[in-house]
C-alpha cells in the first residue's frame, strides 16, 4: 500500500503516474476550481453515465466531502482516485480510480473514468487508462482489474478492448446510473493478460 505523507487536512501522497499524453495524480484541494469547472461544462455529457447527481454537486462543499472520502479509501486501502491532466498543458482533463479493492485471496479492484467532455475522443482517456492499469498491477500489487459500463457506452467498450480487457458477461440492474438501476456489461484483466506497447 501507499504510505502517506499526513499534513493539514490529511493530503494525499505526492503520486505521480506517467502516461505518454496525460498523467495522473491524486487530487488536492487546489484543484476545486478547476475541476468544477471541467465538471461543470461537461454536465450533459457525463450525466447519462453516472449516478445522479446531488443538487450541490459542484459546490466546494461537495469537492471537500469526495476529497475526504477518497483520503480515507486510501488510508483503508479501499481506493485509489487520481485526476487525469494532459502532459504539455497541464490542463485537467478528467478522473480515473480504483474501487472496491479486495486482498487476500482475490487481489483485485474495480476501475472506473470519466473525462470532460471536451477532451473525449482524443486518446487521453486510452493513454490515461493504460498508465493506471500499470500502477495497479505493479504498485498496487492487484492480480485482477474489472470495469463495467453500459451497453450502449461503445466508446467505453472499445476502450477496454484496446487495453486486453475480455467482456466477461452483463450483470442485470447492476448499478444505479442517472437515477435508474442498469444492465452493465462486466470486464476484466489480469495482471499475466496486461501488455502495455513499448
Amino acid at each position: 500500500m501507499i504510505g502517506f505523507f499526513r499534513t493539514g487536512l490529511g493530503t494525499l501522497p505526492p503520486v505521480r503516474i506517467e502516461g505518454r499524453r496525460t498523467y495522473l495524480r491524486p487530487p488536492r484541494l487546489r484543484d476545486w476550481r478547476s475541476w468544477v469547472a471541467l465538471r461543470g461544462d461537461s454536465r450533459s455529457f457525463l450525466t447519462p453515465w453516472e449516478p445522479t447527481w446531488p443538487e450541490d454537486a459542484l459546490s466546494r462543499a461537495a469537492y471537500l466531502r469526495r476529497l475526504r472520502r477518497q483520503i480515507y479509501e486510501w488510508r483503508q486501502d479501499e481506493g485509489y482516485g487520481f485526476l487525469i491532466f494532459e502532459r504539455d498543458s497541464k490542463q485537467l482533463v478528467g478522473g480515473i480510480g480504483f474501487s472496491n479493492v479486495r486482498r487476500g485471496v482475490a487481489q483485485s479492484a474495480s476501475i472506473g473514468y470519466w473525462i470532460g467532455e471536451r477532451f473525449a475522443q482524443q486518446g487521453l482517456m486510452t493513454d490515461a487508462t493504460a498508465a493506471a492499469v500499470a500502477f495497479g498491477f505493479n504498485q498496487l500489487g492487484l492480480h485482477r482489474i474489472e470495469a463495467a459500463c453500459l451497453p450502449h457506452n461503445e466508446a467505453s467498450q472499445k476502450l477496454l478492448l484496446r487495453l486486453g480487457f475480455t467482456r466477461e458477461g452483463q450483470a442485470r440492474a447492476y448499478l444505479k446510473i442517472d437515477g435508474d438501476w442498469r444492465d452493465h456489461l462486466l470486464f476484466g484483466l489480469v495482471d499475466t493478460e496486461f501488455h502495455p506497447a513499448p
